[in-house]
């Protein structure tokens, strides 16, 4: 007898149609054949599927059994085929009969004993599901709450083999699950940290200001102690909102790589991401044999910090320069090529010399000139070219410390922040995703246009600096950014100034 059932095949973060065909042939010796590129997991899921028919009072088909997972020239990985395997053979075998099999995708990893583990990918699963006019999903209740966030879609939650057998022979009646998106950001989006926590240190809130309100990235140089890490950690409280859209696409990834946590069904702040630096590049980038979401992508839609920037391998730090630009990681390997989101914001932080007190007002530097420049040389001019904003970050004085006054808060620069986006969404309507940041050529010249003085100022910058044209078109990109913030239409000849200022370390290092 032949069955068919629906599924889905991860690939990357991507959900991809699985159909799970099987038939038991009534002649033949008793053997299950497992085909369609199986990993060792899938073709391993035989023997689970056995054992947990048996522990949960089922019988098993003694007659030869194929299982073929179409399409065939996918690779399919991991345990989630287990739970729709085991209703084909029980279908296949005339154990059980169903009327709602086009109407579900279903997955899940079955235990011993019958129970329905999580799964990774589930949201994909949902968002796929939804896509193709699918009634719903059968998933892990572990994985439920992820899956429901997608809108019309009934997702139903098992807990063990017996429920899901139940609830497609319609002997039982299962509630799907359903996810109050309002409430969820409302609770989890909470921070509890503060800009107002940092003593001192208002030009680099403001270079922070300037590089959130435009989606630029940025590069902290100072002593240790200064509070690099203080004001990285705080940039998200000032970025806008994450909206739904954007919490979908993060959350696929979080998904796909099983790092969700328990009882989250989605993210609703947005992720900073702080390897450290003997992080290798497909842990940083993305990669293996079944290519993986990395921490670039992991920071998608958030920020991503890198503390002791020249400490990481040049090598990987090199490998940051092709998604800085376009915002997707591609990662080839022998059976296809896969394409990872990591549209972020890159926040290096580091200090000025080996021993970290070149720049301290009162603390001796024991480098040489030579260790001094060795050490800077250890990013490459092609990448620090790519990092808009660079700003030195100095030692706070006591007096700033010991202050019973408050700076610039978080609450306070988000306001800034925001009417700063919504003056960019007015001006690209035709994109409303579109940063200063990410200004093409084209748009340069449309949007960052500059008067008789500033053209004067632009020229003696780039020539006294040496500065390439990347680097202009940056200077160009922050200059409206700040404009922005003063809500003002033109650039003006202190906006170009402040954006040319944040460019001065190109020349140090």
């Amino acid at each position: 007898m032949f069955t068919r059932l629906h599924s889905v095949a991860l690939l990357g973060i991507e959900a991809i149609a699985c159909e799970i065909e099987v038939d038991i042939a009534e002649r033949g010796f008793a053997a299950t054949t497992i085909v369609g590129l199986p990993d060792a997991a899938v073709k391993e899921s035989t023997e689970r599927v056995q054992t947990a028919l048996l522990n949960c009072g089922y019988q098993i088909p003694r007659h030869r059994s194929v299982i073929n997972l179409a399409p065939a020239d996918v690779k399919k990985e991991g345990p989630a085929f287990d739970l729709p395997i085991a209703m084909g053979v029980m279908i296949a075998g005339g154990l059980i009969s169903s009327e709602l099999l086009d109407d579900y995708l279903v997955a899940g990893e079955l235990a011993l004993d019958g129970r329905v583990r999580p799964i990774k990918g589930a949201l994909s699963m949902a968002l796929l599901a939804a896509g193709r006019g699918m009634r719903g999903v059968i998933l892990p209740r572990e994985n439920a709450g992820e899956a429901a966030v997608v809108a019309e879609l009934d997702v139903i939650p098992v807990s063990n083999l017996t429920e899901a057998v139940g609830f497609l022979t319609g002997e039982l009646e299962l509630e799907p699950t359903q996810v109050d998106l309002d409430r969820v950001f409302a609770e989890q989006s909470v921070y509890e940290v503060d800009f107002a926590d940092v003593r001192g240190q208002e030009p680099s809130k403001r270079a922070l200001t300037v590089a959130a309100a435009g989606g630029h990235n940025l590069l902290m140089i100072g002593p240790p102690g200064s509070g690099k890490t203080m004001l990285c950690k705080r940039l998200p409280t000032i970025l806008p909102p994450l909206t739904v859209a954007e919490s979908l696409e993060t959350t696929r990834i979080y998904s796909s790589t099983g790092k969700l946590r328990p009882g989250q069904p989605l993210l609703a702040k947005r992720p900073v991401r702080s390897p450290h630096h003997s992080a290798s590049g497909p842990a940083l980038v993305g990669g293996g044999t079944i290519p993986q979401a990395g921490e670039i992508s992991l920071a998608h839609h958030g920020v991503l910090f890198l503390d002791e920037f020249p400490e990481f391998p040049r090598s990987i730090l090199e490998t940051l320069r092709q998604p800085l630009e376009d915002g997707v990681v591609n990662i080839s390997r022998a059976y296809g090529s896969v394409s990872f989101p990591a549209e972020f914001m890159l926040v290096a932080a580091m200090n000025p010399c080996p021993c970290g007190y070149f720049t301290h007002p009162r603390r001796n530097c024991k480098c040489t000139p030579p260790q001094i420049e060795k050490y800077l040389a250890r990013i490459s001019g092609p990448l620090l070219d790519r990092i808009d904003i660079h700003i030195e970050v100095p030692a706070v004085e006591y007096r700033e410390l010991r202050s019973r006054r408050d700076g610039s808060g978080s609450q306070e620069i988000r306001e800034q922040v925001l009417q700063a986006r919504q003056i960019q969404r007015a001006r690209y309507g035709h994109d409303s995703t579109l940063q200063n940041a990410r200004l093409g050529t084209r748009q340069i010249k449309q949007h960052c246009r500059l008067d008789d003085a500033g053209e004067t100022m632009l020229k003696q910058a780039v020539t006294e600096l040496g500065l390439s044209a990347r680097a202009h078109d940056k200077i160009l990109r922050i200059a409206r950014t700040i404009a922005d913030l003063a809500g003002d239409e033109r650039i003006a000849a202190d906006h170009l100034a402040e954006a040319i200022q944040y460019r001065r370390l190109d020349r140090q290092l």
